[in-house]
């Protein structure tokens, strides 16, 4: 039997001519994110390529190390391993920060970040992207985002090498035991974000239970799975203070390098 139509009922969509009826100012979020995120490229571009007051005893910046390269500064106890040569023409930063870098721009929460902001895929909820097509991540250089799995075990290993970082803190300039100054605090702080971000992606959440049919059978894995899970939904704000307090600390060392600030002891 034939469906009969309303008679009031429309042949088609309305005809909008607008890109959107929105009324709020929804271009102020990307724009926010596009310009937080370009004001820590640029200053950490700045600092990678200057190759220089990346030291000051006992503080290694987080962006060089582990400083791999024979021309970094003498590092007492420190993880510099010289495995680049002087063939290497760069700063030493660039050999390691290849791996954070490749972990924060394939991160589900930055993906979402520089669509928004950079690629307008879409800018905001109910305005139209200007992309005529989409590929999605199947072709370059989105299609890099697929490695995530992988910049995240390169990550986490760096992060067990700031943890270490962390622990020399605890020296004084002479690398005296016993130490405590407003820079251990500040990187103290500040290992503790890097490891809640790396721990609450979402790759870490996937191995940690994502592939188990029966959580019975694998009380641990179930228990690190939840654990994770908590810290995945504050992945957003995890992303934006451990970004922050790798700047600040490398800011840090910058300023006692430079004599402009000195290190006040707390103990």
């Amino acid at each position: 039997m034939a469906t009969e139509t309303a008679p009031n009922a429309p042949a088609s969509r309305a005809a909008i001519g607008a890109r959107h009826l929105r009324t709020d100012r929804w271009w102020l979020a990307p724009a926010a994110t596009a310009l937080a995120l370009l004001t820590f490229i640029g200053y950490a571009s700045w600092r990678a390529f200057s190759d220089a007051d990346y030291y000051a005893a006992p503080y290694v910046s987080p962006f060089y190390s582990p400083c791999l390269a024979e021309a970094c500064e003498p590092m007492r106890g420190g993880p510099n391993w010289a495995l680049v040569g002087e063939w290497w023409p760069l700063s030493p930063a660039l050999v390691i920060l290849v791996f954070p870098l490749g972990f924060r721009m394939t991160c589900y929460y930055y993906r979402k970040a520089y669509y928004r902001s950079f690629w307008a895929s879409p800018p905001a909820c109910g305005v139209a992207e200007p992309h005529r097509s989409y590929s999605g991540e199947r072709r370059f250089p989105l299609i890099l985002n697929n490695a995530h799995r992988y910049f995240f075990y390169a990550s986490a290993v760096i992060a067990c090498v700031l943890t270490y970082d962390t622990v020399l803190g605890f020296r004084d300039e002479e690398y005296a035991w016993g130490h405590m100054g407003v820079g251990t605090l500040l990187f103290l702080v500040n290992i503790v974000l890097v490891w809640a971000y790396t721990l609450s992606c979402h790759s870490c959440r996937h191995a940690m239970g994502g592939r188990l049919r029966n959580f019975s059978r694998h009380p641990v894995r179930y228990r690190l799975w939840t654990w994770v899970s908590r810290l995945t939904g504050r992945h957003m704000a995890l992303a934006w203070a451990s970004l922050i307090s790798l700047g600040l600390c490398d800011l840090y060392v910058y300023l006692l390098a430079t004599d402009v600030i000195s290190d006040p002891r707390l103990f």
